[in-house]
This record gives structure tokens, C-alpha cells and sequence, in this order.
């Protein structure tokens, strides 16, 4: 079986079939529709890190609003972008005129709050992963865009590449049958000690209330920024958010996952600041259709499933590994395999029926513009984030979670509900 080792955008397609019965949006924003040479006017919150590969996704279109923090940043942008006005809070940027789409790229803790209210506006919008800081925040934002029928997609770009779709289309096609239990780990780990008791003065070039944004209210400190707020509750979800979208996308694409009925995690002693060293998050998922009940362990850090050694599959560092009665598909990224190997030797793969993407930006670029489907708009986006972020909810519990996506409650444990919904400082609304 061929292995990919390069990862590469690819530019052909026909977005129709982008994904497996992705709806059309039918009314496109306050807008209307446009012609597909026709550019939109994209305003952007946040322009550096990974805003800035963002926005290069999205170059073609007519840049026409900036929003960033920082004043260097902002600077440096404005440059680039001459025409564009700039802004150091979201929601006066939102104000402006004329915006047909908006690009979140900022800390977890603003995702739903600035794409939120950029729908509610009836804007396109573009969010990077995870979609939201808490799992009550996902149902918000998926709702909303549901509500308003705008074009959305979440930053998972990995999704756009052609591996994750020869994995998904393996697994549809019931190459290893039908599958009860997945495997996925990543060898990062975002983890923290105490909070500073330092205070050293605000930089002049950066706006930290601002920043703060609906996060509870604190001291300033060089150690949060630009990527250590990742470690802290206030800001973050540690390692499990920032990469569990990237790796358990997969499995959700492939065995049409949506919300687990049980969740359950395990760490080290759970710190009230800051994110774990590691997890391991043990969720259940009830029957799909014709697919069975499956169990999906995900571990981070130094952690990994023990099926690796008792069955000789090589470790990738960070992968996705399915069980199913008929065999073992592993993925990563770039490459895929089937084990047993020997019973695979002439394994003929099946026909391609997801085709090439266009581009993860030029999707939803071709969405707010003509209504084609997004494959990962904020309703499939939402579920897998909302899923993510119970892994943490679970762990900071210390509970097994019996999970009513419906009322979304944990039946068992109302402790829980600190955690689901976070509270916004005086100002702040969702």
C-alpha cells in the first residue's frame, strides 16, 4: 500500500463532493451571494503566529480590516495591507461596514466570543481550532452558525490533505471491518507551574486588558504570551486542545462520531491553574447507523496505548491507530498502513469516492461565495471540539462523566457544570 511522507496542499477539485453529506449553506450572510471572481472583503482578528498563515490563505481576497493586541504586530500588518483599517478590539472592527467574512485566529478564550458575534452580524467565518474554550461555547457557536446559515470552517487544515481522505474512504469501505476501538496520541505536552508573582509593567505595545478579553482578570506577565496561555485553564486547554482537533478529526470523519455518552480521564493531580504534563481520556461513543459502539482513548505527552508493543505496530510518534474485526489501519499525517502486514501484502485499495480538496481557506472561501459545503463547518466542528474539551472537564473532576449531550450535562456529576460553561468578566458576552 502506498505511503505518503510530504504533506501538500492540493489544488484540484470539485467542492461538491467535498464531503460525505456536507449540506449547502442557502442563504450566504448579509451579502448575498457572489460570483466566484468576485473578492470578499475579509476582516482578520489577530495578524501574527499562526494568524499570519491564516491570512495567507486567504490572500486573494480583499484584506480590509486588521485586529490585533499588539501594536508591532498590528504595525507590521498594516504595512503589508495598506488600505485596511485597524483595530485593537474585535468587536469595533466588527463594526465596520462592509465585511463580508471574518478570520478568528486568536487565543482559545476569544474563539466563540469574536466568531460569535461575527455571525450574529452575518459574516462568513473562519475559526482556528479548538472552536471554543468550553464545551457550552461549542454548542454557542455551532448554533449560531447554524442559525444565521453562514459559511464556516474550523482551522483543522490537516483535513484538507489527501491521506486523511484515503484513511476515511479504508474505512468507510470496511477494509478492516467493522471498527470498536481507536487509539490516538500525540507526543506534545503543554504543562505549567505556578502563577507569576511577579507584576512587571504592561509592554507599551500591547493592550492587555484587551487581550484578557472574557478570561478572568490577572496581572500581566511576559511567560503568557505569545504561546504559553495554552498552558493556563484561563486561557487554554493544554495539550488535548490544542492538538486532539488535528488527530481525532480523523476517526470522527471516518466512523461519523458525534458526541460520546461516557467520558473519562486520568493525569497527574490536577492543578487549578495550570494544564497537566499529561492525559490519557478514555471516551465511549454509542452505535451509528450500521456501526457498531466504539471506544476512543486518546493519550499525549509520554503515553501511549499498550497495543503497540503486543502487536508489533511501530510507534509514529503521534498517530491514530483503528481496530477492526478484520485488522489494524494506522495513520498519521502523511503516511497510513494496514496490519497484519502479511495479510495485506496484496491489498488493493478501494475506489476514491471523497475528491481533492481545493485548499482547507479555499473551501470555505468558495462557500461564502457560492454556498458550497465546508467539510469542516462549525456544526462537525463543533461536536469534535465539544468532545475534546470533556476530556478536560473529566479530568479536572476526577470523575467519570455520564454525558446528556442534549441537555449538556453530565447526569452524574453537577460538578461538572463549572467547567462545561466558564463565566465572563463585566463587559464580556457571548
Amino acid at each position: 500500500m502506498p505511503t505518503l511522507h510530504r504533506r501538500s496542499f492540493l489544488k484540484r477539485a470539485a467542492a461538491a463532493s467535498l464531503a460525505f453529506g456536507a449540506p449547502a449553506i442557502h442563504v450566504r450572510g448579509a451579502f448575498g451571494p457572489r460570483s466566484a471572481n468576485e473578492k470578499l472583503n475579509i476582516a482578520v482578528v489577530g495578524t501574527a503566529n499562526r494568524a499570519a498563515a491564516n491570512i495567507e490563505g486567504t490572500l486573494g481576497e480583499n484584506i480590509v480590516a486588521l485586529c490585533d493586541i499588539d501594536e508591532r504586530y498590528l504595525g507590521q500588518a498594516a504595512q503589508r495591507f495598506e488600505g485596511a483599517k485597524t483595530y485593537h478590539d474585535f468587536r469595533k472592527m466588527l463594526e465596520q461596514p462592509g465585511i463580508d467574512a471574518v478570520v478568528v485566529s486568536t487565543a482559545d478564550h476569544v474563539h466563540a466570543p469574536a466568531s460569535v458575534m461575527a455571525m450574529k452580524l452575518g459574516k462568513h467565518c473562519y475559526c482556528e481550532k479548538p472552536l471554543a474554550h468550553s464545551v457550552h461555547e461549542a454548542r454557542v457557536v455551532a448554533r449560531t452558525a447554524r442559525e444565521m446559515k453562514v459559511a464556516t470552517q474550523m482551522g483543522t487544515q490537516i483535513h484538507a490533505e489527501e491521506n486523511y481522505r484515503r484513511v476515511v474512504e479504508l474505512i468507510k469501505a470496511g477494509a478492516i471491518g467493522p471498527v470498536r476501538d481507536v487509539h490516538v496520541w500525540c507526543n506534545k505536552t503543554w504543562s505549567q507551574g505556578e502563577r507569576p508573582k511577579e507584576t512587571p509593567p504592561v509592554p507599551s505595545h500591547l493592550h492587555w486588558d484587551l487581550w484578557l478579553g472574557p478570561a478572568p482578570e490577572r496581572p500581566y506577565h511576559p511567560t503568557y504570551l505569545p504561546a504559553n496561555w495554552r498552558r493556563w485553564w484561563d486561557f487554554g486547554s493544554g495539550t488535548l486542545g490544542d492538538m486532539a482537533c488535528h488527530y481525532m478529526d480523523l476517526p470522527f470523519w471516518a466512523l461519523d462520531l458525534r458526541h460520546p455518552t461516557s467520558v473519562a480521564s486520568e493525569g497527574p493531580p490536577v492543578h487549578p491553574e495550570t494544564t497537566p504534563l499529561w492525559l490519557i481520556v478514555r471516551y465511549e461513543f454509542p452505535a451509528r447507523g450500521e456501526m457498531p459502539a466504539c471506544k476512543l482513548t486518546w493519550y499525549d505527552h509520554d503515553k501511549k496505548p499498550d497495543v503497540l508493543a503486543e502487536h508489533g505496530i511501530p510507534n509514529w510518534g503521534s498517530a491514530v491507530l483503528f481496530i477492526g474485526e478484520k485488522g489494524m489501519l494506522l495513520a498519521d499525517y502523511g503516511r497510513r498502513k494496514l496490519f497484519p502486514e502479511e495479510k495485506f501484502q496484496d491489498f488493493q485499495p478501494p475506489e476514491r469516492t471523497i475528491a481533492k480538496s481545493i485548499g482547507h481557506h479555499a473551501e470555505w472561501i468558495k462557500a461564502c461565495k457560492e454556498g458550497t459545503p465546508t467539510t469542516c463547518n462549525f456544526d462537525y466542528s463543533g461536536a469534535l471540539t465539544e468532545a475534546v474539551l470533556l476530556g478536560n472537564v473529566a479530568y479536572r473532576v476526577g470523575e467519570k462523566l455520564q454525558w446528556d449531550p442534549a441537555r449538556l450535562k453530565a447526569t452524574n456529576c453537577s460538578e461538572a457544570d463549572r467547567y462545561v460553561r466558564r463565566e465572563y468578566r463585566k463587559g464580556w458576552t457571548l
